[in-house]
């Protein structure tokens, strides 16, 4: 009984949004993102940046989907991973612990650039520099819901020039673990 207990209230706050953190700044889409030129968008690709705190378990169960959009579209997108000024690993720990093939950096200052204050959260930058979506990537945090791949929906449009879709909150509500730190 304790172990249920504990799963289901485990499982209640993760799924709880993640509460805005006072002075929060919302930048909609459309907006021009300034970035660092080793991960400007280049070559014609959009960027995907993977918005990723190793010590957050809605991160950890997020890592196989993440993959999955890598070996789906990693021909017609970059994708880096954002830490967020992480002590414990460095962004060379991160990529070998996770297995990544894509550059991880740590740029806590590229979040707050995107909007972006919880992880697991994607920002889709167009090849003009502009946001294009930035929100999660599913409505679960096993990435299971394939009708809520909010992210790969999002690619999608954006590498069949159909335009910014259309979102449910659900969508742009961030869930998962606060930034800096994971305090969730």
């Amino acid at each position: 009984m304790a172990v249920a207990s504990l799963f289901w209230y485990n499982d209640y706050i993760y799924n709880l949004p993640t509460p805005v953190p006072a002075g929060y700044v919302k930048v909609n889409t459309g907006q021009h993102i300034k970035l660092g030129k080793s991960i400007a968008p280049k070559n014609g690709k959009p960027l995907l940046l993977h918005f990723f705190n190793p010590d957050c378990p809605c991160s950890r169960f997020n890592i196989k989907h993440f993959k999955t959009l890598i070996s789906t579209y990693g021909d017609q997108t970059n994708f880096v991973v954002v830490l967020m000024n992480n002590s414990k690993y460095s962004a060379a720990q991160v990529k070998e612990k996770f297995n990544l093939s894509v550059p991880v950096i740590d740029d806590a200052p590229l979040a707050k650039s995107c909007g972006v204050y919880s992880t697991p959260q994607a920002a889709i930058i167009d090849v003009q520099g502009k946001l294009y979506y930035r929100g999660n990537y599913n409505t679960t945090r096993y990435c299971t819901n394939t009708k809520t791949e909010f992210a790969r929906i999002a690619l999608d449009s954006l590498l069949n020039h159909k335009g910014p879709g259309r979102f449910n909150r659900l969508a742009a509500t961030a869930y998962g673990c606060s930034l800096p730190k994971c305090i969730k």
